[in-house]
């Protein structure tokens, strides 16, 4: 990911420079002074090959830079330009180390030589500088594609600086860091990638550092900030990593008032639009966020308390960018929990997710794209199956029903325009596989089941559920416009009831209602909650 200039890499000299600065040329021949060709050469020669005898020679080094530091700052504590050499020099030593990481395969014998805690105990050193010095030491030494075909010495590695308190020291430096100073602001991204990159490597550091650090809090506070920069798009995406695969993250964030934070930090684009690709990205991380967060039970609670499901809907009407990102995190919200789908009707929001469901999309350019458009549609059907699985009786069932009556049942229609599209795409990659070679081993039938998954068999099951919903509702308007529709393309109920035996075969049964759709008498089948 790219995040501006944050990294602020030394600038490369060009090669004409190179030439320029290297040669002396005779104006009158126009020839290379060779002697200095030969010079040249030679000292390219003289370097170094990294080995396990350099690598001790560079730890003592460093060892004895920083015994002289920290020496000269206890002899001389109130007079710092008597320890000012010293930190210069450690400084200098600090950018040798970076060598190291051209070497990852010896990364388990730095961490024999007992120096690392040495190193990371630098975060904490009084001289802002040296700490940045370790910062991007540690970026570079946990690089991704330094540790690319180094799997068991970069666990060596992150294990070692876990165990120095790498997070917590790293965590703590974040803290006292300025935006406003440019290196300071190069070390707030450093930090944070090195952070990504330990994820990387181990992923229980995700929980660890949310454990051990304030991290969380660091993150809420970053993406608070109204104005826009890189770190405040890098945060996001930090949080949405620490959240992603981590319901204790998500529950820890949801009792800091996370829920409310991510909502504010969202309501700021709900009538306007980034104004560049990576704010962009910012947005979309927020909403990752958010979506993560809306996973557990408690935050959902916090969610609607929090008058999320009306922020949702007003970013729909706006038509903005997070026009679809406001679908999906209604999705999760409301998916198994029935408090967020009565709020959604009380608020009004079935007209809004309707014209949705009918096509009324705002126009954009990325909404013109076709996965886009289908990505929509799926979230839109799994958010009307939660409604009918979440409000099972009384008015607001009314409403929702009423619904697939107006205009003549234009939305039963649609329902079954997409119901025979998901039909047939899943057929073709059923009839696709089973075309698939039979001395195939490594396909078992699990696999088979999520290979139609992925072709849209869960929306084709949800649509089928939603079918039932609305055939147990006995509305004879709404029956005949089924079978009607079923008669035209040549299916029979059965086709749909088949759908619904295999998505309870393959999911928790929980609910229990009637599904007519088998030859003029009533089975009772069983639905799950999981829409």
């Amino acid at each position: 990911m790219e995040v501006g200039n944050a990294r602020n890499p030394a600038t490369k000299r060009k090669f004409d420079d190179a030439v320029s600065n290297g040669f002396t040329t005779d104006t009158n021949t126009n020839t290379v002074d060779l002697s200095l060709l030969e010079a040249i050469e030679k000292s390219q020669n003289a370097v170094d090959v990294l080995d396990l005898r350099s690598l001790k020679k560079h730890v003592l080094s460093f060892e004895r830079r920083l015994k002289e530091n920290i020496e000269a700052r206890l002899k001389y504590p109130n007079q710092p330009d008597r320890f000012a050499d010293s930190e210069v020099e450690l400084h200098e030593e600090l950018q040798k180390l970076k060598v190291l990481a051209g070497a990852p395969e010896l990364y388990p014998d730095l961490v024999n030589l007992n120096v690392v805690p040495s190193i990371v105990d630098l975060l904490n050193h009084d001289n802002t500088d040296i700490a940045i010095d370790v910062v991007q030491l540690l970026l570079d030494l946990t690089d991704e594609d330094v540790l690319d075909d180094n799997d068991d010495s970069a666990r060596v590695l992150v294990d070692a600086l876990v165990d120095s308190s790498a997070l917590e020291l790293l965590v703590q430096n974040l803290h006292r860091l300025n935006d406003s100073d440019p290196d300071e602001n190069a070390a707030v991204y450093g930090t944070l990638a090195t952070v990504e990159n330990l994820i990387e490597v181990k992923p229980a550091v995700a929980e660890l550092v949310c454990e051990r650090t304030k991290l969380l809090k660091w993150l809420l506070g970053k993406i608070k900030v109204r104005e826009f920069d890189s770190n405040k798009q890098y945060a996001s995406e930090i949080l949405a990593i620490l959240l992603q695969s981590s319901t204790v993250n998500q529950k820890k964030l949801g009792q800091m008032n996370g829920v409310d934070v991510v909502l504010q930090a969202v309501a700021m684009y709900k009538s306007k639009d980034p104004k560049s690709s990576d704010e962009e990205e910012m947005l979309e991380n927020l909403f990752d966020c958010l979506c993560c967060l809306l996973m557990p039970l408690e935050n959902k609670e916090r969610f609607v308390k929090a008058e999320g499901v009306e922020l949702m809907i007003i970013i729909m009407k706006q038509k903005k960018l997070a026009y679809g990102s406001a679908i999906r995190a209604l999705d999760f919200a409301m998916t198994k929990y029935p408090p967020a789908c009565e709020r959604f009707v009380d608020v009004l929001g079935l007209k809004t997710a309707f014209a949705a469901f009918m096509g009324k999309i705002p126009v954009s350019k990325k909404n013109k794209k076709e996965r886009y458009q289908e990505e929509l549609e799926e979230r839109l059907v799994s958010l009307i199956a939660s409604l009918f699985g979440g409000i099972l009786r009384g008015s607001r069932r009314e409403r929702l029903l009423s619904k697939f009556v107006e205009n003549e049942c234009e939305k039963i229609d649609r329902l079954m325009e997409l119901y025979i599209r998901y039909s047939d795409r899943v057929k073709a990659e059923t009839e696709r596989l089973n075309q698939v070679e039979l001395d195939d081993l490594e396909m078992d039938e699990d696999e088979r089941y999520n290979r139609k998954l992925e072709s849209g068999l869960y929306t084709l099951q949800l649509i089928a559920v939603i079918l039932g919903h609305l055939w147990c509702s006995e509305h004879q308007q709404m029956r005949g416009r089924i079978e009607l529709l079923l008669k035209q393309n040549k299916l029979s109920k059965k086709h749909i009831k088949d759908i619904l035996q295999v998505y309870v075969l393959k999911d928790i049964l929980i609910i229990v209602f009637c599904v007519g759709f088998c030859g003029g008498y009533i089975d009772e089948v069983r639905c799950p909650t999981k829409y």
